[in-house]
């Protein structure tokens, strides 16, 4: 499909190859992303989308999914998901070519001289939350490149249900390394306060981890399908994520519980917790043993109304890409052409 424009965007950090969302087992919600915007974007212009870890290429719907050049020179815009390093190769054969970072990731404080060469190569970041674009910008100083903020989208579909909801069953569905262990100790603590609470444990299944005896009342159910993990939400009293060390640069499991309508119990002040969470009531200090088990009395007497940011909604999103991208939309918002199937 040749659309107004072109698109590439360039993943380097994708484990294996995708091309649908049912391809996206055991990889994370940066992927999703990337399926979800490439897909609205191509009804209004030629997208592809390109991995280091593809080896052969496809089509899937409207997006052209293909082996990562970064020394191919084209006339497109190039959105290059996280990789610095990648993107300076890309001006390198692409001078006149528009450039952007798509950045999902905090930077590390000695990357603060990259930043620099960004800006000097006028290459633009955009983040994936005002949190992270904050600390970005105190990173890169007076000297940095250019930065907006673009949210990760939620489906438009994802709303509240009738599912009873579970006083006893706590969730948690995020990788281990954000802070399981301290979950498992905070549950432990609040068990002992509140008896009968279960915490089931999902884990998307990006990265492999052993786990030895785990505390009464846990089960460990692996790695589900996002159709299952959104039925989890749904029954259980909160997604309970009391980890003070692991900061969200947006927080996807955040926003689609709070879509259809879960709580989410994480900690105030951590990253982009305080901006993705659609009621404060969902933020507390989580150092603190006995607010978190006050918190959990007060949602078993009474599940707080919590609902999802508009802001977030995919149809939202895609209008703040097209507006960024500087594509021509109709009088609806919308696009033209047919929606690229990722199913």
């Amino acid at each position: 499909m040749m659309g107004i424009a072109a698109l590439r965007i360039l993943d380097p950090c994708a484990p294996r190859a995708y091309a649908r969302l049912a391809s996206l087992h055991r990889l994370g919600g940066t992927e999703s992303t990337v399926l979800r915007i490439a897909s609205g974007l191509s009804r209004d212009m030629d997208v592809s989308v390109e991995q280091a870890a593809r080896r052969t290429a496809e089509i899937a719907g409207t997006v052209r999914f293909r082996p990562m050049d970064p020394a191919a020179a084209s006339p497109a815009t190039i959105l290059v998901i996280n990789a610095w390093d990648v993107a300076l190769a890309c001006r390198r054969h692409n001078p006149r070519a528009r450039i952007l970072v798509w950045q999902h990731l905090v930077p590390a404080a000695q990357e603060r001289p990259a930043l620099r060469r960004l800006a000097d190569a006028g290459i633009e970041i955009v983040c994936v939350s005002d949190w992270l674009a904050a600390e970005l910008r105190a990173l890169a100083g007076a000297a940095g490149p250019s930065i907006a903020v673009i949210a990760n989208p939620i489906a438009d579909d994802l709303h509240p249900d009738a599912t009873p909801r579970d006083p006893d069953l706590l969730f948690f569905a995020s990788s281990p390394k954000k802070g399981l262990d301290q979950v498992l100790a905070a549950f432990e603590t609040l068990r002992g306060a509140i008896r009968g609470l279960r915490l089931e444990v999902a884990d998307p299944g990006y990265l492999s981890w052993q786990h030895g005896t785990m505390p009464a009342g846990v089960c460990v159910l692996g790695t589900l399908p996002h159709p299952a993990v959104i039925a989890k939400m749904r029954a259980a009293l909160c997604v309970f994520y009391p980890q003070t060390g692991f900061a969200e640069t947006f927080g996807l499991v955040i926003a689609e519980a709070n879509a259809v309508g879960c709580p989410v119990l994480v900690h105030r002040g951590l990253g982009a917790n305080d901006e993705v969470a659609s009621d404060a009531r969902q933020c507390l200090d989580c150092t603190d043993a006995r607010m978190i088990a006050a918190r959990i009395r007060d949602w078993r007497r009474a599940t707080p109304a919590v609902s999802l940011d508009p802001r977030f909604r995919l149809s939202a999103v895609l209008r703040r890409w097209r507006g960024h991208l500087g594509l021509r939309c109709d009088a609806a918002g919308g696009a033209r052409g047919a929606m690229c199937d990722v199913s």
